[in-house]
């Protein structure tokens, strides 16, 4: 008989968390595929300015589709707080923390709505709900990309997860910086509505495949630290 607290319930434990885990990546890729099409749905149907524009604008207050941009902002969130609890023990401390913050700053972005047109200094003048809706914005992509790049590294999150987080951030970094530079230089436009654009289809393609990879990983996690 196996002494309380021995192998066989540790096993058990184990299997139980797994299977959490697994659970948590399935309802993770759910709410990415759903809060991407609501988005989708609401920039394209919105009356924006298209490319020219952020993806922002079809949620701001008045607008015909606001609430269908807030419900996927939200899913998208809530998307990022799975991705952490789908994560196999051991892996290092930040990215889970980094995906809690990103989901945070993420739903802050789609609760605070812009003044039409999204504006942002240095060449448009700014409210105080811009300023907010805009750090928040770029807080929750930078947070996401540092859990990129941490999980690149976590030895163990998995081959497959830290081969999407190092392919997934090497993308977005120079895109990152890309953007930060347009905005800076140039302003609103075709090329950083193009930029954002793909930043957040490369963050979108990122969550899913990881949180996929995460739901389908029928092993058994050994429970190890970062190396």
């Amino acid at each position: 008989m196996a002494e309380p607290g021995g192998p066989a319930v540790t096993t058990a434990s184990t299997a139980r968390g797994d299977v959490a885990r697994r659970a948590a990546g399935s309802a993770g890729a759910g709410c990415i595929v759903a809060g991407a099409v609501a988005v989708t749905l609401a920039v394209v149907a919105g009356p924006g300015p298209g490319l020219t524009g952020y993806v922002s604008e079809a949620g701001i207050a008045g607008s015909e589709h606001a609430s269908t941009y807030r419900i996927g902002i939200l899913a998208l969130a809530g998307a990022l707080l799975l991705i952490g609890a789908a994560l196999p023990p051991g892996v290092w401390a930040a990215a889970p923390a980094l995906l809690a913050t990103g989901a945070v700053f993420t739903a802050v972005s789609g609760a605070v709505t812009c003044s039409d047109g999204c504006p942002l200094p240095p060449f448009e003048r700014a409210t105080a709900a811009d300023l907010v809706h805009g750090g928040a914005s770029i807080g929750a992509t930078a947070a996401v990309v540092f859990a990129m790049i941490t999980l690149a590294v976590s030895a163990s999150a998995g081959a497959t997860v830290r081969r999407l987080a190092g392919v997934a951030a090497a993308l977005a970094l120079p895109l990152c910086a890309a953007v930060g530079l347009a905005m800076l230089v140039i302003g609103r436009g075709p090329v950083v509505g193009v930029l954002e654009r793909l930043i957040l289809t490369v963050a979108v393609l990122w969550g899913l495949s990881t949180a996929t990879t995460l739901a389908l990983c029928k092993e058994p996690h050994p429970v190890g630290s970062f190396r």
